[in-house]
């Protein structure tokens, strides 16, 4: 017998509007974030933040104290550092990848850690990775500013 079935295929603006909607929920993360640690955003600099939906977004965000910030998130981690730390949203990427294998080290060398630690450890470690190899495909920064 055969198989009559077709499988879905959205429409181009299924896709587009999932993407507005995975921006605005990173967005929402990115912010919240920031508020937990004290800090309220003021401007995103949309043109020097990227998204790589749906995996990571990295935001550069102007805050009402005068402080611009990297933030990451998405899938991973959210995370934020200075703008005095990387030049752009690539170098930002660098940037928490390598903090996070250190972070991850830390917990690790602790003399003793619980499966909890260890597992936000390895949670860290595998996400670093993946940030790094987003970071070095050339293809996701054709058109970046430098």
């Amino acid at each position: 017998m055969e198989n009559t079935q077709e499988q879905y295929q959205p429409t181009q603006e299924e896709i587009e509007q999932a993407s507005i909607e995975w921006q605005r929920e990173s967005l929402q993360k990115a912010q919240k974030h920031l508020a937990e640690k004290g800090v309220i955003t003021a401007t995103i600099v949309d043109k020097e933040s990227r998204f790589i939906a749906p995996l990571c977004a990295i935001w550069k965000m102007k805050c009402q104290k005068g402080k611009t910030y990297w933030v990451i998130s998405g899938r991973l981690p959210t995370d934020h550092v200075e703008v005095a730390a990387a030049p752009n949203a690539r170098e930002a990427l660098r940037h928490f990848s390598l903090q996070w294998q250190m972070k991850a080290e830390v917990i690790m060398s602790q003399p003793s850690v619980d499966k909890t630690q260890a597992d936000f450890a390895n949670l860290l470690i595998h996400r670093a990775q993946g940030i790094y190899r987003l970071f070095e495909d050339e293809s996701l920064w054709v058109n970046a500013p430098k």
